[in-house]
Formats: structure tokens, C-alpha cells, sequence
């Protein structure tokens, strides 16, 4: 079995750390490095994210493509997430992201991966060579760049309906095709200064 673990301290408080990261989508979107690709697909959501969702992984190593189904298997807020593979080809593949408050508003975060290859002892050659590199590598991508989204360096994904994009776009398109970004913004200090409604 191959254990991975990188950390990193991040300059932003451990609510909204763990928020991020409590969307694995989020994490996949960054995890990307030389010939290191992740994409995530929620399948079953539960509360917020939590124990028992289920996902689907798919993985690109160096030119290996694999995929694999996970749940969620432990949650605790602004401290761990947990999940494990249900359905795939890995002999063994848990993933845990650790949070602790270093204070109001750094936070450390250690990620670990536990897998066993599937290919038996071929898979033990290839995963010393390869695997493990590209796997350590795309942890520390992914956490290099959450990092600088979460601390004002980078853009955050926003995942909406797409009924939603299509008037965020027109309204994009109203205002000279200025950044999505300022239309958001545009949209919500207008929402600010509406009057509140009372019944």
C-alpha cells in the first residue's frame, strides 16, 4: 500500500477552508499537473456534502485513465473529511483532508491518500515509477492553487443550473461583456440596496 500526504497553511479562516473543500468538485478542478488530470462528479449528495454522498472519480496518471466511485465516509466540520472508494479498480483508495485552526484566519491542511494499485505486482512497479509521483504531485498542485484562490489570488468555480448561466450571460452581455465576476458583483450590490420587503 502507497500512503501520500502533503500540507499547506492557508492565510483564510478554517470555515471557509473547509467549505471549499467540502465539495470534492472543487478540490478536482485544481488538481492538475504535468500529465495529471481529476475530475469529479457528485452522484448522491447528502446534507451538505456529508457522510454516505457519493461520487465518481475520474483519473488521468501520465496517460492511465482510471475511474472510481466514492463515499463519503466521515465529516466533521472545520476539522476532517473522509472518503473511501466503493466501486473500481484500486485494490484500496481512501482520501482524508485534515483542517486545524492555526488561528482566526490561517489554517493548515493536510491531505492523505491511501491506495493499493489493482494491477498486482505490475501495479507495484508501475505505481513506484509513476503513480505515486503523479499522485504526489497533483496533491501539491491542488493545494498550491486552492491556497491561492482562497486567499485572493485565483477564481473560485461556481457551479449553477444552467437556466442561471444563461441570464448571468445576458446580463453580461447587457453590461459589454464585462468579467462574470463583475456581473455577479453588479447583480449582488443591487440586491443589497432593494428595499427589504415586509409582510
Amino acid at each position: 500500500m502507497t500512503v501520500v500526504t502533503k500540507s499547506i497553511d492557508i492565510k483564510a479562516p478554517v470555515d471557509t477552508v473547509f467549505t471549499y473543500f467540502a465539495r470534492p468538485e472543487h478540490v478536482s478542478d485544481q488538481m492538475s499537473d504535468k500529465g495529471v488530470g481529476m475530475t469529479v462528479i457528485p452522484m448522491d449528495i447528502k446534507a451538505g456534502m456529508g457522510v454516505g454522498t457519493t461520487f465518481r472519480v475520474i483519473g488521468d496518471f501520465s496517460g492511465k485513465r482510471l475511474e472510481w466511485d466514492c463515499e463519503t465516509t466521515e465529516f466533521v466540520r472545520g476539522e476532517k473529511i473522509s472518503a473511501k472508494q466503493i466501486k473500481g479498480k484500486f485494490k484500496k483508495w481512501e482520501i482524508t483532508t485534515e483542517f486545524k485552526e492555526l488561528s482566526d484566519n490561517l489554517t493548515n491542511v493536510s491531505m492523505t491518500v491511501e491506495y493499493e494499485m489493482p494491477l498486482g505486482p505490475l501495479g507495484g512497479i508501475l505505481d513506484k515509477v509513476k503513480f505515486a509521483k503523479s499522485a504526489e504531485n497533483g496533491l501539491e498542485t491542488a493545494l498550491f492553487k486552492v491556497r491561492g484562490l482562497l486567499e485572493g489570488n485565483g477564481s473560485i468555480p461556481v457551479y449553477i443550473t444552467l437556466d442561471a448561466y444563461q441570464k448571468l450571460l445576458a446580463e453580461k452581455k447587457k453590461m459589454n461583456n464585462v468579467p462574470v465576476s463583475t456581473v455577479l458583483t453588479a447583480i449582488l450590490e443591487k440586491y443589497e440596496q432593494e428595499p427589504e420587503i415586509k409582510n
